[in-house]
């Protein structure tokens, strides 16, 4: 009996503290609000560093770029050269150290593909240093018409089904008179020697010496001269020339 009072009074307690926190604002509602400010703080640092950051970039890049600019222009192309030789440098320590020729090792790490594009590359280069002599000029010629020459397969495979092994001549064909071009040949011909008339037509050949022309200079350049002023100006002097010839003049 003695005991059920001090159970009441605990109830009641309890009851009056729920009754205040509904009353008064409680500590759940300070933290949330207190939790928004701190995100909104911790953004606002964030985007802080990254602006910090990006100035930063920013002031590197336009060092960098400065730097650059006042390199010489072919730097990039002499540090990419001063680097393979480095590493040329180093490959044949690492052979000489093995016991093995550089030269043949280089030559395995090449492939096919980068081989037959140097070849191209060397073929591309002109070995013609000018005119020797007119075998030689001749030939170049040759070699000229031969390369515009693009062989028509579809025709070559016919002609191989409809003649088989006589399309291939040996010491014992006939040729002369069995051969009848095509009109596209003949015409490829034409056209191809209609060109050449004309690339002929825009050469320049040193003019021979008149030997009646009038001497009205002191040496070649002069006589250059001469022949242009006579090409600009000789329909307004024509007269005051002939004045001068005939002695009547004013």
């Amino acid at each position: 009996l003695a005991e059920l009072p001090a159970e009441c009074g605990s109830l009641q307690s309890e009851e009056e503290e729920e009754e205040a926190a509904a009353e008064e604002p409680g500590p759940s509602a300070a933290a949330a609000a207190e939790q928004r400010r701190e995100e909104r703080l911790r953004r606002f640092r964030e985007l802080h560093m990254k602006r910090y950051e990006a100035c930063k970039l920013n002031s590197q890049e336009v060092a960098e770029e400065d730097k650059r600019l006042k390199l010489p222009p072919n730097w990039e192309a002499k540090k990419a050269r001063l680097e393979w030789e480095l590493q040329v440098q180093e490959k044949k320590k690492e052979c000489a150290a093995r016991g093995e020729d550089y030269e043949r090792v280089k030559l395995l790490e090449i492939s096919a593909e980068d081989a037959e594009r140097w070849e191209r590359k060397k073929k591309k280069k002109n070995p013609d240093l000018g005119f020797s002599d007119y075998a030689a000029a001749q030939l170049r010629q040759y070699q000229r018409l031969t390369r515009q020459i693009k062989p028509d397969l579809e025709q070559y495979e016919r002609l191989k089904e409809q003649y088989g092994e006589a399309l291939y001549p040996t010491s014992d064909s006939l040729l002369h008179g069995t051969h009848v071009p095509s009109k596209d040949g003949v015409d490829r011909m034409v056209a191809d020697l209609e060109k050449q008339i004309e690339k002929r037509e825009k050469y320049s050949r040193r003019r021979p010496y008149n030997d009646d022309a009038d001497i009205d200079y002191i040496n070649e350049r002069n006589a250059k001269f001469n022949q242009k002023a006579e090409r600009f100006y000789g329909k307004y002097t024509a007269e005051i020339k002939q004045n001068l010839e005939r002695g009547t003049a004013v």
